[in-house]
């Protein structure tokens, strides 16, 4: 089902059969590197993930991540962008992750405008945050590029990993 087309891509919900690009992007280096491992290794297992994170999301409250695909190439998804509510945080937060050969072609920035514009005019929802590490420089770049203003460094997980916290107001 899609969720909203911008000039060059087109942002849908995901599905089970996305699980086979959802074993590629979380096993990326970047992922591993800035998000961490989920250990997810097989297809079932990518599966599984999406039943217990993304799927429960749409289902509970309508909005979470999304499959990003260019428009030029609809059936071929780039990445993932949108909404998630962890029980850490007290107001939803913006996540994007791209494979490897489209990080720095405005992606995420174009993907993350059109999520915040559907969180705002959809769901209401008035403030956003969004959490990242102090050395993840590109994702601090396109934050702050979109709106976002630092407000906090907070260890919100079990990992004790300490991680900046952004916020934005939807006006």
């Amino acid at each position: 089902m899609i969720i909203v087309k911008t000039s060059r891509l087109i942002i849908s919900k995901v599905t089970h059969k996305d699980a086979p690009f959802f074993l590629e992007l979380m096993n990326s280096p970047n992922w591993i590197k800035y998000i961490g491992d989920r250990n997810v290794k097989t297809v079932k297992e990518a599966e599984s993930y999406l039943k217990k994170g993304i799927l429960k999301s749409y289902a509970a409250l309508g909005y979470g991540f999304y499959k990003v695909a260019l428009k030029s190439n609809p059936s071929v998804a780039i990445g993932i962008c949108g909404l998630i509510k962890r029980e850490e945080l007290e107001i939803p937060d913006l996540g994007f992750a791209m494979l490897p050969q489209y990080v720095g072609k405005g992606y995420g920035y174009e993907s993350s405008v059109a999520v915040l514009e559907e969180a705002k005019n959809k769901y209401d929802i008035t403030k956003v945050g969004a959490i990242t590490l102090e050395l993840n420089v590109n994702s601090i770049k396109l934050l702050e590029k979109l709106g976002f203003s630092f407000e906090k460094k907070i260890k919100p997980f079990d990992d004790d990993k300490e991680l900046l916290f952004f916020v934005k107001q939807l006006l």
